[in-house]
């Protein structure tokens, strides 16, 4: 029996691979294999449905993080466009445009370690804002914040919280030294305390091994994140990996599919880099993705609402 089907029953059964099953898995499946598979674990314990969310740059540029995929960070030599927080009223219409559009789910992202008080009651102000406008789901993704600022901002209307941990534990240093690794796990662990869901994935084709994608394919596990944002590097130049070769679409949908194993009942959201893709990103969606960051995103183009729908629509989701 192949390592692909033994693998695939086991995790219908319930079953949860371990780090050595998932090494093997990645060594070994023959990708045509791996995709159908891996589709088969999301039609059986996912269902149709594709979730579809989109965010708004609320706060762009001036980052005191170095990061070293990102145009916003401090170390990044053709730095992104910089402006404060955008007004309430502005975000309101770009989440309320999306939600009559059929996107479930909008979020204000912000540039920086954390938010100060003041910037933190604005965002407050708009999440409200949203919430008036339209009944789409509103997230968050604000940095570092403390267990007090994610309580406020529950109380604002937001449901879940977006924290990224980019890449394994091991490797972690090698993207960024400004914070740590622990301190993304303590946010999240503080937005699940203060009642909000968690939204935490990574960034591939930034140097990491298959061990270090595994590794923090099993963190997330333990985390009990539900919603996995999978990102492609879009090598920025003036980004410490501007000169990354970009991933091979082979490699990047054997991502998603690997992930999909590990992380069974998880929402595998394909998010930045797939527009770089002769095909969008579509094969991931026959790979186990069932879910997508429609749109654009902070400082490069995505891919728009009406093909990701139509995408959907063509490959038997139900959006």
């Amino acid at each position: 029996m192949s390592v692909v089907k033994e693998l695939k029953d086991k995790v219908l059964r319930g079953y949860l691979i371990d780090k050595s099953e998932a090494l093997r898995l990645d060594a070994e499946a023959e990708s045509g294999d791996f995709f159908d598979a891996a589709n088969e674990i999301r039609a059986a314990l996912c269902g149709r449905s594709m979730d579809l969310c989109s965010i708004i740059n609320g706060k762009s540029g001036s980052c005191s993080e170095n990061c070293k995929f990102c145009a916003q960070s401090k170390d990044c030599k053709n730095g992104a466009e910089t402006y404060p927080l955008l007004d309430g009223v502005e975000i309101a219409a770009a989440a309320k445009y999306n939600f009559d559009r059929g996107v479930h789910r909008f979020s204000i992202v912000t540039a920086g370690r954390t938010l100060n008080q003041r910037e933190t009651a604005e965002v407050c102000r708009s999440y409200k804002n949203i919430g008036a406008a339209c009944g789409i789901f509103i997230c968050a993704s604000h940095g570092l914040l403390s267990f007090e600022q994610l309580k406020r901002l529950r109380g604002a209307g937001v449901k879940r919280y977006h924290c990224n941990l980019e890449t394994s534990r091991r490797y972690f240093p090698n993207v960024c030294t400004t914070h740590t690794y622990d301190d993304k796990i303590k946010t999240i662990k503080n937005a699940q305390r203060a009642g909000l869901e968690t939204c935490s994935g990574g960034i591939f084709g930034i140097g990491e091994n298959a061990e270090d994608r595994i590794d923090m394919a099993l963190e997330l596990r333990a985390l009990n994140i539900k919603s996995v944002p999978i990102n492609i590097l879009n090598p920025i130049p003036g980004t410490a990996f501007g000169d990354l070769p970009v991933t091979d679409k082979e490699t990047a949908v054997r991502i998603v599919a690997l992930y999909r194993f590990l992380l069974p009942d998880a929402a595998i959201r394909v998010a930045g880099g797939r527009g770089l893709f002769d095909d969008l990103g579509e094969a991931f969606f026959k790979a186990g993705a069932n879910a997508a960051a429609t749109g654009d995103m902070l400082t490069t183009k995505g891919v728009s609402i009406e093909k990701d729908r139509e995408t959907a629509k063509r490959l038997g989701f139900e959006v």
